[in-house]
C-alpha cells in the first residue's frame, strides 16, 4: 500500500516487524523478499521518484550464454576488486545471479531480445557479453517493476516524503527509527531495520548520483555503533556528461562496449597507454583522462560514437542520445564532452552474506553495504545485481524480540525554538556546497596525505561548531513517548541540518578511510603512494569511539 506524501494520517507507531530505509532497487526488492506474514513498513525520504538505480543506464550482469561460466564471472569480478574481493561473496552473487534473472522475468520485466533469447552487451573489464539492458534505462524499467508489485502488497507500507533522523538502539539490539513525518517528529518501533538509503557520490561537486545519495545510510549506521568497511574506495566514472549549463548526466559505458572511443582535444587517445585501452577498468581510465585533461589544460576529452552504427545509437541508447541534444550536442556526427565523476561507492557498512550488520536487527542491501563482493573496484553493471542477491537473504530474516511497548502520547507538542531566518537557511545550504567542493578537490580521482589533512582539521571545527545547534539537539531531546511539531521554518532548517550534519559524519569517516591506507589500490589513487603495496591487503574498519584498523581477507 502507497501513502501519499504530506498524509495528515499518521503512521502506526508499534508492532512492525521490519523497517526498511529507501525505495531504490534495493529497498524495494528487500520488501518484496521479505516473508509475506510480516508487518512492513518502507520508508522513503522522497516525495517524488528520484533514486540512483532508477537513473542506471547500463544492465545487470549475469552469466546467460553458452561461452561464458560462473568462473569467468567470478575471475572477472576479483580481477576488478584488485585483490580486496572476498570470494565467497563473489561466488554467491555470480551463482545465485541467473536466479534473480528469473525471478525479475516472473514479476513482469521485460528484457532486450536479440534472435529470440535475452540480448548482453560488453562492458569494461568484462570478458564476454552478459550485461542484459532494458535499452539504456534498465534501472528504470526495474524499479517501475519492483514499485508496482510493492504498492499491491497489503503487508507492506510504502510511505514517501518520510526522513530517518536516528536508529533506536536498546541493549545493543537495532528496535526501531526517529522519523521527520512532514512536520512532525518521533519514534517508531520494530523488531529489525534494513538499511537501503544508497551511497554517497553526491558528496561530492561533480557526480552522477542524484542529491539523496549523500551518504545518509552511513551516518545513521555510525551513530549506531555499526562497524563500517572501505570506504576509501569511492569508484569515479570516466564518462558523464561536461558540458556548460548541463547536470553530469551519465554517458554509459556500455557505448564504449559497442564501439565508442575516447579522443583528446588532439585527437589522440587518452587511454593509449592502458592494456584495455577504451575497455580497461574504470579507475584507470579515469586517472588517464585527468591526466590527459591536467596536461591539455582542459576540463574534458571527447567520447566519439561515430564508430557505432547510427541506427543502432538511436535503438539501443535514446536516453543518453535525447539528453545530449537537449543540451546542444548531437552524438551522431559530434564528440561528446566528458569527464569523470564520482560514481559508486564500493565501502558502506559492513554485512555478512546474509546482509546482516555487526549491530544486532540491523540490515543493509544495496550500495549502503559493504559485502565484499566489489572490493577495491566494481565490475560494471554488478551493482544492480549485488542489490537483488542480497535483498533475497531477507527471507530468512532473523528477528529481535518486540521491543517493550511504550504507550505513546499521540499529541503534538511545540518546542520552544526561536524560528531561523531565511539566510540562516541560505546559509547551510551554502556550507553543503562548499563541503560537497572540498570533497572534489580533496578526496577526488587523485589524494594525497597534505590535502587531506588540512581538510580533516577543517571538518572538525566545523562538526564541533553544528553540534551547538539547538535545532538538531532536539533530536537528543525528544523522549520515546513524545511527538513533536516543528512549524515551517524549522523544518525546513532541520532537513539541511541533518543534511550538513550526516554529510560531516560519513565526510569525516572518508577522510580517515583515505588517510590511513598509505597505498594505491582500485578506486583509492594516492599520489604521495602511487604504488600498490601487499602489506594493504586487507579490508579498513571503523566503528564509533573505536581507533581504525584493518581487517584482512580469509579466502
Amino acid at each position: 500500500m502507497l501513502r501519499a506524501p504530506f498524509s495528515q494520517e499518521p503512521i502506526p507507531i508499534n508492532n512492525w516487524d521490519v523497517i526498511v530505509i529507501g525505495a531504490g532497487a534495493a529497498g524495494l526488492m528487500a520488501s518484496l523478499e521479505l516473508p509475506k506474514n510480516l508487518k512492513v513498513l518502507l520508508l522513503n525520504r522522497n516525495t517524488s521518484k528520484v533514486s540512483s538505480s532508477r537513473w542506471a543506464q547500463g544492465g545487470i550482469a549475469s552469466v546467460i550464454r553458452q561461452d561464458d561460466s560462473f568462473d569467468l564471472h567470478a575471475d572477472d569480478t576479483l580481477k576488478a576488486g584488485d585483490g580486496l574481493c572476498d570470494l565467497q561473496a563473489v561466488e554467491m552473487l555470480v551463482k545465485e545471479a541467473p536466479g534473480c534473472v528469473n525471478r525479475l522475468q516472473n514479476l513482469g520485466m521485460i528484457f532486450d531480445q536479440s534472435s529470440d533469447q535475452l540480448a548482453t552487451t560488453l562492458e569494461a573489464a568484462h570478458s564476454r557479453r552478459r550485461v542484459l539492458h532494458v535499452k539504456d534505462r534498465t534501472g528504470r524499467a526495474l524499479v517501475e517493476v519492483l514499485e508496482d508489485h510493492v504498492e499491491n502488497k497489503k503487508n507492506i507500507l510504502h510511505c514517501r516524503g518520510v526522513r530517518v533522523t536516528e536508529l533506536l538502539i536498546e541493549n545493543e539490539e537495532c528496535k526501531g527509527v526517529q522519523v521527520l513525518d512532514g512536520a512532525n517528529l518521533y519514534w517508531i518501533q520494530s523488531r529489525a531495520v534494513v538499511l537501503a538509503t544508497g551511497g554517497g557520490g553526491h558528496l561530492f561537486t561533480n557526480t552522477t548520483n542524484p542529491a539523496q545519495s549523500s551518504g545518509e545510510g552511513i551516518a545513521l549506521a555510525w551513530k549506531a555503533g555499526a562497524a563500517i568497511e572501505d570506504l576509501e574506495f569511492v569508484q569515479f566514472h570516466p564518462t558523464a556528461l561536461k558540458f556548460y549549463g548541463a547536470p553530469c548526466f551519465l554517458i554509459s559505458e556500455a557505448l564504449r562496449g559497442e564501439g565508442a572511443v575516447l579522443v583528446d582535444k588532439n585527437g589522440e587517445s587518452p587511454v593509449k597507454n592502458l592494456k584495455n585501452r577504451d575497455l580497461a577498468t574504470r579507475d584507470q581510465v579515469s586517472r588517464a583522462i585527468m591526466k590527459n585533461m591536467h596536461d591539455n589544460n582542459v576540463d574534458h576529452v571527447g567520447l566519439d560514437l561515430r564508430y557505432i552504427d547510427p541506427e543502432k545509437i538511436v535503438e539501443r541508447f535514446p536516453t543518453i542520445l535525447s539528453r545530449c541534444q537537449d543540451y546542444g550536442v548531437n552524438p551522431l556526427n559530434e564528440v561528446i564532452p566528458v569527464a569523470p565523476a564520482a560514481h559508486y561507492w564500493m565501502g558502506g557498512v559492513r554485512t555478512d552474506l546474509n546482509a546482516s550488520t555487526t549491530r544486532k536487527g540491523l540490515y543493509a542491501v544495496g550500495e549502503v553495504a559493504s559485502t565484499g563482493v566489489h572490493g577495491a573496484n566494481r565490475l560494471a553493471s554488478n551493482s544492480l545485481m549485488e542489490c537483488l542477491v542480497f535483498a533475497r537473504k531477507m527471507s530468512s530474516i532473523v528477528l529481535n524480540d518486540f521491543p517493550k511497548l511504550v504507550k505513546l502520547d499521540r499529541s503534538s507538542q511545540e518546542f520552544d525554538i526561536q524560528d531561523p531566518q531565511e539566510d540562516q537557511i541560505l546559509n547551510i545550504a551554502e556550507k553543503i556546497d562548499q563541503l560537497r567542493k572540498l570533497c572534489w578537490l580533496n578526496l577526488g580521482v587523485s589524494r594525497n596525505k597534505l590535502n587531506m589533512s588540512k581538510f580533516l582539521s577543517n571538518i572538525k571545527d566545523d562538526m564541533a561548531k553544528l553540534q551547538k545547534n539547538d535545532l538538531l539537539n532536539i533530536i537528543e531531546k525528544i523522549k520515546f513517548d513524545q511527538k513533536i511539531k516543528l512549524n515551517e521554518p524549522n523544518r525546513r532548517a532541520l532537513n539541511l541540518l541533518l543534511d550538513l550534519q550526516n554529510r560531516q559524519i560519513t565526510t569525516l569517516t572518508l577522510i580517515n578511510a583515505c588517510l590511513f591506507r598509505e597505498e594505491s589500490r582500485g578506486g583509492h589513487y594516492r599520489d604521495d603512494f602511487p604504488c600498490k603495496d601487499e602489506k594493504w591487503e586487507c579490508h579498513t574498519r571503523q566503528q564509533l569511539d573505536q581507533e581504525i584498523k584493518k581487517r584482512f581477507i580469509k579466502n
